[in-house]
C-alpha cells in the first residue's frame, strides 16, 4: 500500500445510455480533482439526458456529514449573470426595452458623471466602464436595494463608454437590477421568479426564499484565497492576474472588491439579497433545463428565446483583452461566449461561468444544455478544470 486514503464518493442520479463519459468524469471530478459535494445536468433537445449528484452537501464538512442530495441547490456566483441576462433580452423581445437607449432613458439619475451615453447594450456587454466604484459599499449596503443603484449612478466611468470592455464583476447587480426595476416596476429576482422560475419549474432563484435556506449547502475554499486563475491564457506580457488581483489600487482588485469586506456567501441574508451578478442559487438540473428552454422547447414549454434573442446573446459585442480580467474574454448580450477564457460546448455557445465552480451554457446548433454547481471553490475565474472535464465528456458523448 502507499499511504494514500482513496477516495470514494457515492454518485447518485442517471445517465442515457451514450452518455455514461459524463459519469465517469464526475466521478474522477472527487477521485483526481478535489470534488466535495457536486451535481452537473445536461439536456439535449429538450429531454433531460444527466442528473448526476454527489459528495457532501457542505464543502467544508467532514466525513459521515450530510449528503449532497437530489433537491440539494447552491450559491452559483457569477453564473447568477447569465440567469439575469434573461430579463433584460426577453423584456427587448416583448418591446419593452430598447438595447440601443441611453440607461438614462428609463433610469433619469444615471445620466449623471458623464453617463449620459452609456447605452442599455453596453451594460451587457460589459462596455458601460462601471466595473469599479471609488467608494466600495458594505455587504449590509450591497443588499439593501438602495445604496447599490445610488453608487453606481453617481460613479464616474472609468473608461468612455462603448470604447472598451472589462468584466462588471460585482457593479452588474446593481445595474441590471435597477434597469429592470424601473422598466417594469418589479424586481429582477421577482421577475425570474414569476416569468422563468415558476413556469418552468426551476429550482433557481435570485433571492432565495426563507422556506428554500435548509436546501443549500455551504460554499468552502478548496485552497488559499488567492488571485482568480488564468492557466493557459493570454495575459498582459509584463502583469500577471495575480499581481494585478494583489494591488488594491488596480482596476481588478476594485472590481472584486466593489463590496468590502467581502459578503459572507453563506449567510442567509446573502442568498436571500438580490444581487444578480453573484448571489443566485440554483440546482444543476434547473440551470441545464433553464438553458434548454432558450433554445428549444422543454415539456411542452415553448422555447423563451425568438430567433432574433437568441443571435443578440450570442453574436460577439465585446472581445479581446478585458481591462478587469487581464484575459482575452468574449461576451454577447449578457453572456460570455465560447472561447480561450472561458471554453463552452462548441463554437456557438453561449452561458456563463461562476468564479470558483459553477457553469451553466447552452449550443443551439447541438441542442445541449449544460448545468453544474459545487460547493468546493477553486481558485479560478472562468475555466474550472471540473466544469471542462464534464464538458469534454458531454463532446465524447455526443461525437
Amino acid at each position: 500500500m502507499n499511504g494514500k486514503r482513496e477516495t470514494v464518493v457515492d454518485v447518485q442520479g442517471t445517465v442515457e445510455d451514450g452518455f455514461e463519459p459524463v459519469r465517469d468524469a464526475f466521478v474522477a471530478n472527487f477521485t483526481g480533482r478535489g470534488e466535495r459535494g457536486a451535481a452537473v445536468a445536461v439536456y439535449r433537445h429538450g429531454r433531460k439526458v444527466v442528473d448526476l449528484w454527489g459528495g457532501t452537501k457542505d464543502g467544508d464538512a467532514s466525513d459521515g456529514a450530510a449528503p449532497w442530495e437530489a433537491g440539494t441547490a447552491q450559491v452559483i456566483r457569477s453564473a447568477t449573470k447569465g440567469i439575469a441576462a434573461l430579463v433584460p433580452l426577453l423584456l427587448h423581445q416583448r418591446g419593452q426595452l430598447d438595447l440601443d437607449a441611453p440607461v438614462g432613458t428609463y433610469w433619469p439619475e444615471f445620466k449623471a458623471a458623464g453617463k449620459e451615453r452609456v447605452l442599455v447594450r453596453h451594460l451587457l456587454s460589459h462596455r458601460a466602464g462601471l466595473p469599479v466604484l471609488d467608494t466600495p459599499l458594505t455587504p449590509e449596503q450591497a443588499i439593501d436595494g438602495v445604496s447599490g443603484p445610488a453608487a453606481v449612478a453617481a460613479q464616474a466611468p472609468a473608461w468612455e463608454p462603448g470604447t472598451n470592455h472589462g468584466y462588471h464583476a460585482q457593479t452588474l447587480s446593481w445595474l441590471l437590477g435597477e434597469l429592470v426595476l424601473r422598466v417594469t416596476g418589479r424586481t429582477l429576482g421577482s421577475w425570474i421568479a414569476e416569468e422563468i422560475s415558476g413556469p418552468l419549474g426551476l429550482d433557481l432563484w435570485i433571492g432565495l426564499p426563507e422556506a428554500a435556506q435548509c436546501r443549500v449547502g455551504r460554499l468552502a475554499d478548496l485552497e488559499p484565497p488567492a488571485a482568480p486563475a488564468a492557466s493557459g491564457l493570454r495575459v498582459r506580457p509584463k502583469r500577471s492576474v495575480a499581481d494585478a488581483y494583489a494591488d488594491p489600487a488596480s482596476l481588478t482588485s476594485r472590481a472584486f472588491g466593489a463590496i468590502a469586506p467581502a459578503p459572507d456567501e453563506n449567510a442567509a441574508a446573502y442568498r436571500a439579497a438580490e444581487l444578480p451578478a453573484s448571489a443566485g442559487v440554483a440546482t444543476a438540473r434547473s440551470l441545464a433545463r433553464c438553458y434548454a428552454a432558450l433554445i428549444g422547447a422543454v415539456d411542452g414549454h415553448p422555447r423563451l428565446f425568438a430567433p432574433a434573442t437568441l443571435t443578440l446573446a450570442r453574436t460577439e459585442e465585446s472581445a479581446g483583452l478585458d481591462r478587469t480580467l487581464l484575459v482575452n474574454t468574449r461576451f454577447g448580450l449578457g453572456f460570455m461566449l465560447h472561447g480561450p477564457a472561458s471554453p463552452l460546448l462548441a463554437p456557438g455557445s453561449f452561458g456563463h461561468p461562476g468564479r470558483g465552480g459553477a457553469l451553466a451554457c447552452a449550443d443551439p446548433e447541438s441542442g445541449l444544455a449544460f448545468g453544474y454547481v459545487t460547493n468546493g471553490m477553486q481558485r479560478n475565474v472562468t475555466a474550472d478544470p471540473r466544469a471542462q472535464a464534464l464538458l469534454r465528456a458531454v463532446s465524447r458523448a455526443t461525437g
